[in-house]
């Protein structure tokens, strides 16, 4: 593509409380191309009449609109049921915005998978995704599988795979790879050929004594070299849009990789994998600029969700400058 469409991920404001249409108006006072709708809070989430105001609202505003969350992957077969029912719910909710995708992802992260091995779980996945198959291609949208804190790319590409292309494909987050020490760059190489959107987060990577610190940052400000990510994205990539996806206000998060206890889970590492998420390590370093670290659960006092909302839309709107000027992002620029 000569110029990848630029969105943004709603998720990305989500302290600012805006409902959906206030969240598409946002998207083009910034003149962007997309937005991926997730995790709204908007009280007709579950309107169908909603939806068509949103399919309306996008159309107006000359707007890729993508949404439409399954969840994740159910932790035994008792609950295949309740996971096939949100997978419908999902289906109904993107084909009435005008999404041709719908997200789910395997688990929040490693700890969360079902007991047993991994394997077990991407069998799991395989099928519950091949069950869905004629009624997703039958409305004529794709499961875009989130990479999280649970998989390696090249198991999430597996799992693609196995389940058919033709229904399947990535929902490529540059953010995750780093809390299963991956390199971003390594699950571009995988997913990007598989990627139905992509989604940018940048981090700091650098050494602890204990072992290797992660933290996400505002686009364009931490070790991830995204020129890299997106030349790579024009070479192996189909045409998809990119997306600004700044997740920030939370602290350092410290992977004890010399402890053989919290090794245990990551017992299908690849050496080479983990190889190349140790030569970011050594080239990174803290962030050193100002931050509010109060992304937690639970009510805040009022002074620091205001400070909360305000670096959320600085660091979007930041993100959205570098992706422009220093990525070539972005058809309405």
């Amino acid at each position: 593509m000569d110029r990848f469409p630029l969105g943004f991920n709603t998720y990305s404001v989500r302290a600012m409380r805006w409902h959906d249409l206030r969240l598409l108006e946002y998207a083009a006072e910034l003149k962007l191309d997309a937005v991926y709708l997730q995790d709204s809070v908007d009280p007709g989430n579950d309107d169908p009449a909603h939806w068509t105001e949103i399919k309306e609202a996008a159309a107006r505003l000359a707007l890729e609109v993508h949404g439409g969350d399954a969840g994740a992957l159910p932790r035994n077969a008792d609950g295949r049921n309740a996971t096939f029912a949100r997978m419908r719910q999902g289906i109904r909710h993107a084909t009435g915005i005008g999404s041709k995708l719908v997200r789910f992802r395997v688990a929040g992260d490693r700890a969360s998978l079902p007991p047993g091995p991994v394997e077990k779980a991407m069998e799991t996945m395989v099928a519950t995704l091949r069950a869905m198959r004629t009624e997703a291609m039958d409305a004529g949208v794709k499961f875009a599988i989130e990479n999280h804190k649970d998989l390696f790319c090249w198991q999430t590409r597996q799992v693609i795979d196995a389940a058919g292309k033709e229904f399947v494909g990535s929902y490529l987050d540059t953010g995750n790879p780093v809390f299963v020490m991956e390199a971003p760059l390594a699950t571009m190489e995988t997913l990007g050929p598989v990627a139905v959107m992509l989604h940018l987060r940048d981090s700091v990577v650098y050494e602890t004594p204990e072992g290797v610190a992660v933290e996400w940052v505002p686009l364009g400000e931490g070790v991830v070299d995204f020129r890299q990510i997106v030349a790579k994205a024009r070479e192996v990539c189909p045409p998809i849009a990119i997306y600004n996806k700044p997740i920030t206000g939370r602290p350092p998060q410290i992977l004890p990789i010399y402890s053989s206890e919290f090794m245990k889970q990551w017992e299908d590492m690849r050496a080479s994998d983990l190889a190349r998420f140790l030569a970011l390590a050594k080239r990174g370093r803290p962030y050193e600029k100002t931050m509010v670290i109060e992304d937690v659960p639970g009510k805040m006092a009022e002074p620091i969700a205001a400070a909360l909302a305000y670096q959320q839309r600085d660091h979007m709107e930041r993100g959205v400058e570098y992706a422009r000027k220093v990525l070539g992002l972005g058809v309405k620029a």
